[in-house]
Parts: C-alpha cells; sequence; structure tokens
C-alpha cells in the first residue's frame, strides 16, 4: 500500500504535531539532545502526558528519532541490540520547574521509524501507537520534518486499513477507532480496560473526526461516507478479507505479548536501572509485582530468568 498522501492530511498531522510542550518537557528533551548531540534527528512526544497536557506525576513517553545506531552509541553492544529489535528504551529523570520530571525514552533511527509506520511492519507497534496523536518537539531541519510528518500520516492509514475490515459494516468514527485501539493494544502485553480504550478516543475525539475522514479514501478497498452522518461510514467487503483481518490480529497479539516481554527484558541489560524498570511496567500493565533480592540483583542475566518464570508463574505475560 504506497498511496500517496494527500495534503489535507499532511496537514492534519502537521497542526496536531505542533501542539506546546510544557517547559519541563522541553527541559527533557533537551537532556536528551545533551547526552546524544548530533545524532538526533528529531525527538517526538507522545503518550498520556501529551493527551493531559499535564506532566505531574506521569512518565512522560518520548521517542528519539536518530540518524544510525552507530551515530548515536558509543557501545556496539547497544547499537546490535537497536538494531535487532529495535526500539531500545531508556529512563530519564531531571529537575524543571523546581521539580522532578521523568521520562521513558526509546531511540529508533529514523529509517526504522519510517518502515515501522508503514505497512511493510506486519505488528502494529510504532503505527498503532503513531495513529494517535503525536507531537514534534524538536527537529533537525525542514526535510528531517517532511519525512516524520509523511510517516506519521502512513501511521494512520496503515492503521485503519488493518482495522475497517475488523469493524461491523456501518460504522462510526468513533465505533471505528475504539475497535482499532482495543486490537492495537490487545498485541501489546497486556489489553487496556474498556474504559481506558474509551478515554484515549475522547481525549482526542474532534481530531480524529477530522482525520478518518481524510483517510478512509486512501484504503485499498471502498468506504462509502453517509449523507446523513458525516461521523458515520459503510464498507462491503468479501467476508475472506474480514476473516483474514480477523486471523492478522490474533498473530499479532501472540506475536506482540512475546515481542513485549523480550524488549522488557533487553531493557534490563541496554541501561543503569533497568530491572527496576522492567518490573515497574510490567506492574504498570499487569498489576503483577515481584521483589528482587539483593543477591539476584548482582547477577542480572540470572536476575531475569528468575524473575521471569516467577512472573510467567503469577500470570503477568498472558
Amino acid at each position: 500500500m504506497n498511496a500517496v498522501i494527500p495534503e489535507t492530511l499532511l496537514e492534519l498531522i502537521r497542526r496536531k504535531a505542533a501542539q506546546p510542550a510544557t517547559g519541563a518537557v522541553q527541559a527533557l528533551a533537551d537532556r536528551i539532545r545533551s547526552t546524544y548531540g548530533d545524532a538526533v534527528q528529531a525527538i517526538l512526544f507522545y503518550g498520556s502526558c501529551l493527551r493531559s497536557g499535564d506532566d505531574r506525576g506521569g512518565m512522560v513517553d518520548l521517542y528519539v528519532v536518530v540518524e544510525s545506531y552507530r551515530s548515536a552509541y558509543g557501545s556496539p553492544f547497544r547499537a546490535a541490540l537497536n538494531r535487532l529489535l529495535p526500539p531500545n528504551v531508556f529512563y530519564l529523570e531531571t529537575h524543571a520547574d523546581g521539580r522532578r520530571v521523568r521520562a521513558k525514552y526509546a531511540v529508533l533511527s529514523l529509517a526504522d521509524f519510517e518502515r515501522g509506520t508503514s505497512a511493510a511492519w506486519f505488528h502494529s507497534y510504532l503505527w498503532g501507537r503513531f495513529a494517535q496523536p503525536a507531537a514534534i518537539l524538536y527537529c533537525r531541519d525542514p526535510g528531517v520534518a517532511d519525512r516524520l510528518h509523511r510517516a506519521l500520516a502512513r501511521a494512520v492509514v496503515t492503521f485503519l486499513s488493518r482495522v475497517v475490515p475488523c469493524a461491523p459494516e456501518r460504522f462510526s468514527t468513533r465505533q471505528l477507532w475504539l475497535k482499532g485501539l482495543s486490537l492495537s493494544y490487545r498485541a501489546e502485553l497486556r489489553a487496556e480496560r474498556p474504559e481506558k480504550v474509551a478515554g484515549l478516543f475522547q481525549a482526542s475525539a474532534d481530531y480524529y473526526d477530522r482525520l478518518t475522514p481524510a483517510v478512509l479514501p486512501l484504503l485499498p478497498y471502498p468506504v462509502a461516507r453517509s449523507d446523513a452522518d458525516e461521523t458515520r461510514f459503510e464498507s462491503r467487503m468479501p467476508a475472506w478479507l474480514r476473516r483474514r483481518c480477523r486471523m492478522a490480529w490474533r498473530i499479532r497479539s501472540v506475536q506482540g505479548k512475546l515481542l513485549s516481554v523480550i524488549r522488557l527484558l533487553k531493557g534490563a541489560f541496554t541501561f543503569a536501572g533497568g530491572l527496576d524498570y522492567l518490573l515497574w511496567k510490567i506492574e504498570r500493565h499487569t498489576g503483577v509485582t515481584v521483589e528482587v533480592p539483593p543477591r539476584l540483583r548482582r547477577h542480572p542475566i540470572l536476575a531475569v530468568c528468575v524473575l521471569s518464570w516467577r512472573l510467567y508463574r503469577r500470570g503477568a505475560f498472558r
């Protein structure tokens, strides 16, 4: 699917990506730029703190887009891990506005970001995330900005092309996005509760109402717009296509849980405090907590193996 991105869709993406961030979030971006220097091509802000407009008490979610993994790291080991299973995830905290702010940031090359938001990626890890609103905190130059805007637009096209066949034949914008968000979160470590998914849509409902009709004509099957209600649509397609879509999402669900665990385990080795981050992340998404004995902390590889088994036994990876 290599549809040309129309200017109307790009303009919607540009406006959303230009939304301002707090001084504390900008301070986090500045720390990242000072760490990675000229390797940084862009920094994107997404997730719950962006939706709420409040970074107090939360974990700011950032993506650091780099020129290459070799230029970003002094460590060939980290570069190899990032290339093998992107992205690498790190923890950062700094002081701003008289308080401590925290961030979780992922490092990804621009080429991998473009690939991961396109139909070339089967799993929804990137196109599922970035079909949702994202802001660009920093961009090296207009050329990089244009590539990012197009990648964000392709994420929405890829997302909806893989959700519409799983939606009812007649659907509203709300029904379509609730279905898509539920499917994509189910393909992660653990599905979000229905009320959480509803909140994700409601936080940007006006944006989705404008975005959806701009994207649906780009899909590889016809979607008709209702004359009576601009937020309602109808899509007729063969039953085999709907079955194939449902099967693909079942596969993504299994694949995503496995990849999520591997990425979390990888985080235990890529940065200081990685083991604690791994446990915090699992607790946040599953409610399962595990204490780490001091003797295991001295042996990270053994700790990861032992804790993985304990977490599995307690239902963290189901």
